[in-house]
């Protein structure tokens, strides 16, 4: 893997996706990275133990700490974000989200260093316009939420500076897997429903509910997302340190499976026998909520056509088995 000599910078470094980047940058021999992060009261810091990194650094001196340090530098993998699909404060968002990525961007782009930067799947609302990562058609995205919206503001602004030539932005689907514990209310819904089955054997699952304008009809537990285990994210992501590409691109299964088959899947590598409870959707959810969702990959497949996949079935299983029950990190 290249750039292996120069130094790595990970925003967001103790986070899910971060860390596991970091452990399977890790696994490559790549230790030279510096970790940026905020990493104030919670238990993320537990996602660094046993990783090796040169340096953690707080993400409001990461300016600072640049002067100087171009030639240093290999790549930037911005990460770091507030990612709470319920936050409110725009304000924040805004901050943290948007003017902190495009000038981290504005930096890298001048110094002519390769970034790769986090944008998400949320950034596609309801999915009545698509999920296809080509950036002509980003104008007619409309996010459900201010996290989506922030993450939109990003891609919209590096099309508009004329930087998506020379950056790549991944759209994460709906990533789960180790590292994420610290999440609380964000953890993935794999991570919330395995100590539920085990305490009373069943699987709650929302009702379908049908969102304004929406014009398709789910059963229950079969509204549907693109779920991808975060090791395959990370190899994905880790992909592009050594490509050309550039622009927008997805990063999912590129197929959809339904919360019954996630349930389902569940229920088999704990060896417990399935029962699955339908429950009414949150009144805070209705109109936010993705009922479908599924990764247009035909980009990334022909940026690498050698990339193989590994079944979705065999990342719960290694979740499950290797580090949920376990209780263990990545």
């Amino acid at each position: 893997m290249a750039n292996t000599h120069k130094l790595i910078i990970i925003t967001g470094g103790a986070g899910f996706i971060g860390s596991a980047l970091i452990r399977f940058l890790n696994d490559q021999g790549i230790t030279n990275i510096l970790v940026v992060d905020d990493l104030g009261k919670s238990e993320k810091w537990k996602n660094l133990v046993g990783k090796q990194f040169s340096q953690i650094i707080h993400k409001d001196t990461l300016f600072s700490w640049l002067e100087g340090k171009d030639s240093e530098i290999g790549a930037i993998f911005h990460l770091g974000a507030c990612s709470n699909t319920m936050e409110t404060d725009a304000g924040y968002l805004l901050a943290n989200n948007v003017h902190y990525s495009q000038k981290l961007m504005e930096y890298a782009v001048k110094a002519q260093i390769r970034f790769i930067y986090a944008s998400s799947a949320a950034t596609y609302g309801d999915g009545s316009s698509g999920f296809s990562d080509d950036s002509s058609k980003l104008l007619s995205l409309k996010p459900l939420n201010m996290y989506g919206f922030s993450k939109h503001l990003v891609d919209l602004w590096a099309l508009q500076e004329g930087f998506l030539d020379k950056v790549v932005g991944l759209k994460y689907f709906n990533i789960f897997g180790p590292n994420e514990y610290h999440k609380g209310a964000m953890t993935s819904a794999l991570f919330k429903m395995v100590p539920e089955i085990k305490n009373s054997g069943t699987a709650k699952l929302f009702k379908f509910t049908k969102s304004k304008g929406e014009v398709e009809n789910f059963a229950d537990g079969q509204q549907s997302r693109d779920f991808l285990y975060v090791k395959e994210a990370v190899k994905m992501t880790a992909a592009f340190l050594d490509s050309k590409e550039t622009g927008l691109f997805n990063i999912g299964m590129g197929s959809s499976s339904s919360w019954n088959y996630l349930a389902k899947t569940l229920f088999a590598a704990l060896s417990l026998e399935e029962r699955i409870e339908y429950i009414d959707m949150p009144p805070q959810l209705i109109g936010k909520y993705q009922n479908y969702t599924c990764a247009d990959m035909k980009k990334f497949f022909q940026a690498f056509p050698h990339y193989k996949m590994q079944p979705l079935s065999q990342g719960i299983f290694d979740y499950v088995q290797n580090y949920l029950l376990p209780e263990k990190t990545w």
